[in-house]
């Protein structure tokens, strides 16, 4: 949740999410959401509901036979002044490595004044649904005020995923 406005991520990361899909369809491309609305993919609000949400997400990639994957998030670091977005990559994806990199390049330009972010291997379960590259990225920091107020706002989202585009194309 946003330290100042206490918006929830999950209602950032899918209003990016869809203005990302609207850049790759509006260029020909087929885009697959695994979610489309606010509701989980993970059933009852259970233990373990984090999980059964990753499997349902992974079971629609491999249905879906994706190309790539571009996993849309937002951060949180207990340090305030941490900004920026940060791209995360599977270790063993030469691939991945590759499309995380041409997308953090791109999302660098986005702050002035803000230190340019480097991809990040990660071990995360999304990076490993497919074999083909797979990318999480952490768009910007709800725990920093200013990253917050432009994750927030339409105009930076249509920013933000025309760049992760712009970076995957």
């Amino acid at each position: 949740r946003g330290i100042t406005t206490d918006t929830k991520e999950s209602d950032i990361n899918l209003s990016v999410a869809k203005k990302l899909k609207s850049c790759f369809t509006d260029a020909g491309f087929s885009v697959v959401l695994t979610r489309n609305n606010n509701g989980g993919l993970y059933g009852l609000s259970t233990s373990g509901f984090k999980m059964r949400d990753m499997k349902k997400r992974k079971e629609i990639i491999q249905t879906a036979k994706a190309d790539m994957v571009i996993s849309i998030h937002q951060n949180f670091c207990p340090i305030p002044t941490k900004r920026g977005s940060t791209v995360f990559f599977d270790k063993s994806s030469e691939s991945g490595k590759l499309l995380a990199g041409f997308i953090q390049t791109e999302l660098n330009t986005l702050n002035d004044g803000v230190k340019p972010n480097e991809a990040l291997a990660g071990d995360y379960y999304m990076l490993k649904c497919t074999d083909n590259p797979s990318v999480i990225v952490e768009c910007g920091f709800l725990s920093n005020a200013d990253d917050e107020k432009n994750l927030l706002s339409e105009n930076y989202q249509e920013r933000l995923a025309y760049a992760i585009f712009k970076g995957a194309v």
